[in-house]
């Protein structure tokens, strides 16, 4: 898996899902598709015990919301890196299915669909798209053509916030105007061509750009996994689109900066970016208030992993509110509709299980690739590396304290990506602090510099300094 979306695929997508277990260094790598990011208490638990009892114990957050579980048995035949490894792991998806994680074995690799995590709750919110995620999710199962996207298309349903919508997704939902729910815009590859959708037709819009993707991507005899792969995407899957679905209308195309929401915010955003998001936004860590007098709180698990019991502790608090938590393309955890009194109860809780409840954390904004043991490739276990460098080099420490902290706070700080090689798999688009793994320590590269270090230690201190220089 190279970094970024590349035109000129040289072979079909194969995303592992919960059917379809990746052969990593580790093992078996499953991904549990979950639309909109939300997942109940009780599928929180379903996942935490199948990876303390099926797998290494692992949970990774994706940067499309979804959860992986690392390290499922494989047959003794299968290779590491095999796109196409046996499932090795049936338990693994009997039990998704049983928890509801698993609705559809012929889509369940497409139902790619992110959403603003506190839409209808947060000031920023301008609509509630939360009944369209499972309209869409439900749409999209039902179209059996829908089944052969790849597993990298994204759908994204924006609140008005634009948080979702900086992440440049396939095609995005996203109001045009506050209060106004006549319509609706469809960004494509995060532009605007103009395509509009009225009430009552924005999931047929959505279904009608995925399903003109796979009819331009088949007259381009392209193999793409993005739209934004495509020659002249935008443009020519729209076109395709409003011919598929006439209800769909043209209107002036709009810039970025037109959707600017009115408190002037970023919304829920998101911790740091991520592969497909726009670099340095700084996202809720924390607790924030609802609209409705309820609060929600915001947890880092750091380097985006959870362990089972940081896992089952998130649904404990979920059950304390409504019942949910909400995982955030930003690899970050909301948990919404906490009685107020119990919002700062949960967060120690949550900060003693090892999870950041402190935005001016230095978590924030550091992501890394699998690192070893999960990959073959890598030249050093980068997870661990930082783990030591930050003080503490235990998966489930507390780590929401003041180590290395930036004397400007999170907000002024650009994401740094650690990658255990030159593939620099999982790196935020955009302007990002490199640290690449060099076998005799680490490479770290920034607005055009390149500087080597020989252990962790000295690295994490050039790249402390670095963000915050930049």
């Amino acid at each position: 898996m190279f970094n970024g979306d590349l035109p000129g695929r040289s072979g079909p997508d194969a995303c592992p899902g919960a059917l379809q277990v990746h052969a990593a260094a580790d093992g078996g790598l499953a991904r549990v598709r979950i639309p909109g990011g939300a997942v109940t208490a009780g599928q929180l638990r379903a996942v935490a015990a199948a990876a303390r009892e099926l797998g290494s114990g692992a949970i990774e957050l994706t940067s499309r919301a979804n959860l992986q579980v690392r390290g499922l048995p494989l047959p003794p035949d299968a290779c590491e890196g095999a796109e196409r490894a046996p499932v090795g792991a049936p338990d693994f998806a009997v039990r998704m299915a049983a928890a509801g994680l698993l609705p559809s074995a012929t889509h369940e690799r497409v139902r790619n669909i992110v959403a603003s995590p506190l839409a209808g709750r947060s000031a920023a919110s301008r609509r509630d798209v939360r009944p369209l995620v499972a309209e869409l999710d439900r749409a999209l199962c039902a179209r059996p053509g829908l089944a052969d996207l790849p597993g990298r298309f994204l759908f994204a349903l924006d609140d008005g916030s634009g948080d979702v919508a900086a992440l440049e997704a396939d095609v995005t939902l996203r109001p045009v105007a506050a209060g106004d729910e006549s319509e609706a815009a469809l960004l494509l590859a995060g532009a605007d061509p103009g395509l509009r959708a009225p009430s009552g037709a924005e999931t047929a819009g959505l279904l009608a750009v995925a399903e003109a993707f796979l009819a331009e991507r088949a007259a381009q005899g392209s193999r793409a996994w993005r739209l934004r792969e495509l020659a002249d995407g935008p443009a020519r899957v729209a076109a395709r689109a409003v011919r598929l679905e006439p209800r769909l209308r043209w209107s002036p195309g709009l810039p970025p900066d037109a959707y600017g929401d009115e408190t002037g915010t970023v919304g829920a955003a998101s911790a740091y970016s991520d592969e497909t998001g726009a670099a340095g936004v700084v996202g809720m860590v924390g607790v924030v208030g609802q609209r409705d007098g309820r609060m929600a709180l915001g947890v880092l698990p750091p380097l985006g992993r959870l362990t089972p019991a940081q896992a089952e502790a998130l649904a404990e608090a979920a059950a304390g509110g409504a019942g949910e938590v909400r995982v955030t393309p930003w690899r970050t955890v909301v948990v919404p509709d906490l009685p107020p009194a119990n919002a700062g109860r949960w967060r120690t809780r949550l900060a003693e299980a090892g999870l950041v409840t402190d935005p001016a954390s230095p978590w924030l904004g550091l992501t890394a690739c699998a690192g070893r043991p999960g990959c073959a490739k890598s030249l050093a276990d980068v997870h661990a590396d930082i783990r030591a460098a930050l003080g503490d080099p235990r998966p489930d420490a507390d780590v929401s304290g003041d180590a290395v902290r930036s004397p400007s706070g999170a907000g002024g700080r650009i994401p740094a990506h650690w990658a255990g090689c030159e593939r620099r798999c999982g790196r935020p688009r955009g302007r990002v602090v490199d640290v690449v793994a060099t076998g005799h320590g680490y490479r770290v590269e920034a607005g055009g510099g390149s500087r080597a270090f020989p252990d962790a230690e000295q690295t994490s201190a050039a790249v402390a300094a670095t963000r915050e220089g930049l």
